[in-house]
């Protein structure tokens, strides 16, 4: 289950609400909606749908239960899962560098 802090600020993100609280932020500014933690922009949308993560170089496991209840929220398959300190999004290993996630 995902802590109140995540749900609350993936809602936030995902209807383009102004948030603040703790380690969490949303701003947006009409064409793209951020979601930051701890100042790092960890998923991007822009007006028109696209979705992207980044894990900003934290390979958390605060950052996998943020973008994994994204995803989750997003109604996509994908996970991000980890095995061996490497993460995998779906079942690609996957850097952590930005990337487009279809969000259809």
């Amino acid at each position: 289950m995902a802590k109140k802090i995540t749900m609350d600020s993936v809602h936030a993100f995902m209807n383009d609400k102004e948030f603040k609280r703790e380690n969490m932020e949303v701003n947006t500014n009409g064409d793209v909606t951020y979601l930051r933690l701890w100042g790092n922009t960890i998923a991007t949308k822009t007006k028109d749908g696209r979705l992207y993560i980044d894990s900003c170089g934290w390979f958390t496991n605060t950052t996998k239960e943020r973008l994994n209840y994204l995803l989750y929220t997003c109604g996509l398959s994908l996970k991000i899962s980890q095995k061996n300190w490497l993460w995998y999004l779906g079942d690609e290993a996957w850097n952590g560098s930005k990337i487009y996630v279809n969000k259809n």
